[in-house]
């Protein structure tokens, strides 16, 4: 058995949204529990057995199994043959059963907070009901004239996966491996390496070989996690200077002399629109980019300077200058009470053979930042 524990790193800040949601999934389970223990009139069955039984024999068996839970399970899932609006909101509020309920709340308590914080609560229940209401979508997409319903958080639960997978690659996934008796312990692997199992391994193939009607709804997991990483892109594009951006192309052009005069008459700001807004970023010594991006820290702008800070690495300068430009980029995301995204540039910079200065700069920032983490991975990088 591999289950997953936890992650890390964790910021210290409490997710109310995502403890919240967990709590809502939990009262909704327990207050309908009841309904498990009560038997249905037979006239309520009629629509139930029609969906789910085949022969005669078939509907007599379900219909001395089933209880009142099961049909508002029915009544208020997600039903492909028979789609209703508000059952995109209350289907993601039903489980089939504990075990159920209880790997989703997991995943959920796991995953949620450093997508939270990242995100801020508000955009995040957004995040979570929208993704949901996709997954049930995606799942219509596969089965498209099934009149049986899906329920549960899953589908939302990975979209809160497909954000995770897109923000944070650096992170880890500790999971407890039992294999009695050869092997018994806690490992952590990848974040990104966890999840692509999850996506691939436990999802779309399946999917393959066993279609729509093998009981999981495939569909709401794989259309609730690509509607999440997606999302995840968007958000990315719209503030850009909280994330690394893309390798741009070059362009014709010889803008040094111009951007080094600027810089050195002091008029930051000319320098960063030549930066930012010229084609020819590769044209840029990474020095004096780097240059600049610390003096737009020192004048107290911090957005400007982590924008300059993540130019740099836009262009694929190597050596030390990339070093230093994740140094002063996860120095300003640490500020910025963005501890998970600093650690993605600092683990990052480790890995990119620092000199031994640079070196001592990242371990000091992790110092700092594992006070401001409830958790931290194991490894030779720790401070």
């Amino acid at each position: 058995m591999i289950l997953p524990i936890g992650d890390s790193p964790n910021p210290r800040t409490t997710p109310w949204i995502t403890w919240s949601l967990i709590a809502v999934n939990v009262l909704v389970y327990l207050l309908l529990l009841p309904l498990a223990f009560e038997r249905p009139a037979p006239d309520d069955l009629r629509e139930y057995l029609d969906a789910v039984a085949g022969s005669p024999m078939e509907r007599e068996v379900i219909a001395r199994q089933t209880t009142r839970y099961d049909l508002t399970l029915f009544e208020h899932g997600f039903r492909p043959a028979a789609p209703r609006p508000v059952a995109l909101l209350t289907a993601m509020f039903l489980h089939g059963g504990l075990a159920h309920l209880a790997g989703n709340m997991l995943f959920l308590w796991i995953f949620g907070n450093n997508v939270e914080h990242r995100l801020g609560r508000l955009a995040y229940l957004a995040a979570y009901l929208g993704t949901g209401a996709a997954a049930s979508l995606g799942d219509m997409a596969i089965r498209w004239d099934s009149p049986v319903p899906s329920v549960g958080a899953s589908g939302a639960i990975s979209g809160v996966l497909g954000f995770y997978f897109v923000w944070f690659p650096q992170n880890k996934v500790h999971l407890w491996v039992f294999l009695f008796p050869f092997f018994m312990d806690v490992i952590e692997l990848p974040a990104r390496v966890v999840l692509a199992v999850y996506v691939l391994v436990h999802n779309l193939l399946p999917l393959l070989i066993a279609g729509g009607d093998a009981g999981v709804a495939y569909g709401a997991h794989l259309g609730g996690f690509f509607a999440g990483a997606l999302a995840a892109v968007f958000v990315r594009a719209a503030r850009p200077e909280l994330e690394e951006p893309d390798e741009h192309p070059g362009a014709p052009g010889d803008l040094a002399p111009v951007f080094r005069q600027v810089l050195d008459e002091g008029r930051l700001g000319q320098a960063l629109w030549l930066l930012l807004r010229q084609p020819g970023g590769r044209a840029l010594p990474p020095d004096d980019v780097l240059r600049l991006a610390r003096a737009l820290e020192e004048a107290g702008r911090p957005q400007d300077a982590l924008a300059a800070y993540l130019r740099v690495l836009a262009d694929r300068v190597p050596g030390r200058s990339r070093v230093d430009a994740r140094l002063g980029a996860g120095r300003l995301l640490l500020r910025a009470g963005q501890p998970t995204l600093a650690y993605q540039h600092l683990r990052t910079a480790l890995d990119e053979g620092p000199e031994p200065a640079q070196e001592a700069a990242i371990r000091d920032l992790l110092g700092d930042l594992g006070q401001q983490m409830r958790s931290l991975p194991r490894g030779r990088w720790r401070p």
